[in-house]
C-alpha cells in the first residue's frame, strides 16, 4: 500500500473539525486513505455502493444519520445529496469533533444543495492521484525548497529511472500505475473513463443526453496545458457555449479536468486572463491521445504539452502538504511573455516557474520570468526552469535552470 502525504493532514482535520470531506478523482486512493485512517480508531464504515445501505439512505436520510451512532465513515456520499442536509442538522446539534468522515468522487461543493448545506461547516481535503515521490517512499519538499533563503542548496535532482516520458504515461491512479506494459494500462484508463463519464457525472448531473462528453474530454486531452479557448472547443465539437460550460463543469466536478487560473490581473500589464486547461492525469491524458512512451520519444511537441501539465500537476498534490502554503496561477501578457506557473504564499511573495523537456536551457527561456520579477519587484522569490537535464544552474539574480526531478528528488524519506 502506498503511504498518502495527506494522511497527516487528514487524521489533523478528523481530531478537531466535525465534518471531514476527503474527495477526488474514482479510483485515487480515497477509500484505501480513509481505512487507514479512520477505521482504525473505530470508525465505522460504510460506502453508498452498497445497494442496502443506498437505499437506506435515499429514503430517509434523517432516520439514517440518527441511526449511525459513532463516529462513521460514509463513502461515495455525492451519490445522495440529501445526506448533506441531515449531516448539517445532526452536527448542528453535537459539533463533536471527527464524527463524520465523507469520501466522494464528485467535488460535492459544486453541488448547489451539498454547498449550501456544508459551506463553512466542514473541512475539504482533495486527494489526487499519487505524486512521484508518494510512489518512492519520500515525502517532497520542492515548494519549501524554492521559497528558501537558499533554493539551490536545498534542491536535489531525483532518480532518472523510469525515465520522464515513462512517468508520464504511468501517471499516478494506483491500479493504472502497477501495470508495466502501456497496452494494459491503456486498456484499464478506457475502462475508467468509461465508468466515470456513465456513472460518476450521471450521480452530480440530471443532464441526460451527454453523449458528447467522450468527444470533449478527447478534445480537452489534445489541449492539455494550453490556455482554455472555450470558442475554439465549442466551434470545433459543434456544441453551444452553454452546453460546454455545464460539461466542463462536470468533467471538473468529476476531477478528470482542471483550470489553472491567471495570476494577478492587476499589475497594469495587459494580460491574457483565460485560465489554463489541464487533465488532472497524463496518464490519462496520453491514453486519450493513444500517446505511449515511443511515440511521446518521437513527438517533442507532444512530450513538451504533456510535461507542462505533470509538473502542474505534481505541485498541486505537494501544495496539499507543503509550507508555505501556495495558490497556483499562471502569467501571461499580450506581447507574449509568460509564465506558466506562478506561486504565491500567502504573504505575497511569488515563485515563477517555467518548463522544457529538453536539456538544453538559454537565456532567452527565462523572459517570461524576468518580466514577472520586474513586476512583483521584492515579492519576487525566486524563477526556475525545469528542465529535462541534470544539473541546478544559475542564470541571473534569484533565476536558475533546475532538473524537472528535482520535483521529488527534494525531499525527506516519507513518514506519512
Amino acid at each position: 500500500m502506498y503511504r498518502r502525504h495527506l494522511s497527516r493532514a487528514l487524521a489533523a482535520a478528523l481530531a478537531d473539525t466535525p465534518v471531514v470531506l476527503l474527495h477526488g478523482a474514482r479510483q485515487a486512493g480515497k477509500t484505501t486513505l480513509a481505512r487507514f485512517t479512520a477505521v482504525p480508531s473505530a470508525y465505522r464504515y460504510l460506502t453508498l455502493d452498497d445497494p442496502a445501505v443506498l437505499g437506506a439512505a435515499e429514503s430517509d436520510p434523517d432516520s439514517f444519520v440518527a441511526g449511525l451512532g459513532g463516529p462513521v465513515v460514509i463513502d461515495e456520499v455525492q451519490r445522495v445529496p440529501d445526506l448533506f442536509r441531515a449531516i448539517k442538522a445532526s452536527v448542528d446539534r453535537d459539533r463533536s469533533p471527527g464524527r463524520f468522515l465523507l469520501a466522494g468522487s464528485a467535488n460535492v461543493m459544486l453541488l448547489p444543495r451539498a454547498a449550501e448545506s456544508l459551506a463553512g461547516r466542514m473541512e475539504i481535503i482533495t486527494l489526487w492521484p499519487l505524486s512521484q515521490g508518494e510512489t518512492e517512499g519520500r515525502r517532497e519538499t520542492f515548494i519549501n525548497a524554492v521559497f528558501s533563503a537558499q533554493p539551490a542548496r536545498r534542491l536535489r535532482a531525483g532518480e532518472k529511472s523510469p525515465p520522464l516520458a515513462a512517468r508520464i504515461v504511468r501517471g499516478g491512479f494506483p491500479e493504472a500505475a502497477s501495470r508495466a506494459d502501456d497496452a494494459r494500462r491503456q486498456a484499464w484508463f478506457a475502462a475508467y473513463t468509461t465508468a466515470v463519464l456513465l456513472r460518476d457525472v450521471r450521480d452530480v448531473s440530471r443532464v441526460e443526453n451527454l453523449g458528447a462528453l467522450p468527444r470533449l474530454l478527447a478534445a480537452l486531452a489534445a489541449r492539455t496545458g494550453g490556455v482554455l479557448n472555450a470558442a475554439d472547443i465549442s466551434r470545433s465539437l459543434g456544441l453551444p457555449a452553454t452546453t460546454l460550460a455545464r460539461y466542463m463543469t462536470l468533467l471538473e466536478a468529476t476531477f478528470l479536468v482542471t483550470t489553472v487560473p491567471a495570476w494577478r490581473a492587476d499589475l497594469g500589464l495587459r494580460l491574457v486572463k483565460s485560465p489554463r486547461l489541464v487533465v488532472t492525469d497524463t496518464g490519462l491524458a496520453a491514453a486519450l491521445l493513444g500517446a505511449d512512451r515511443g511515440r511521446l520519444a518521437a513527438d517533442p511537441h507532444l512530450l513538451g504539452q504533456l510535461l507542462e501539465s505533470f509538473v502542474v500537476m505534481e505541485l498541486r498534490k505537494q501544495s496539499g502538504w507543503s509550507a508555505p502554503k501556495v495558490t497556483i496561477g499562471h502569467f501571461r501578457t499580450h506581447t507574449g511573455a509568460a509564465v506558466g506557473v506562478v506561486l504565491e504564499a500567502a504573504d505575497g511573495r511569488v515563485v515563477g516557474i517555467e518548463v522544457k523537456a529538453g536539456a538544453g536551457v538559454s537565456a532567452g527561456d527565462f523572459r517570461g520570468l524576468r518580466v514577472l520579477a520586474e513586476q512583483c519587484g521584492r515579492k519576487f522569490v525566486g524563477g526556475y526552469v525545469l528542465h529535462g537535464g541534470e544539473e541546478v544552474a544559475p542564470f541571473g539574480k534569484d533565476l536558475w535552470a533546475a532538473p524537472v526531478s528535482c520535483l521529488w528528488g527534494t525531499g525527506d524519506p516519507s513518514e506519512t
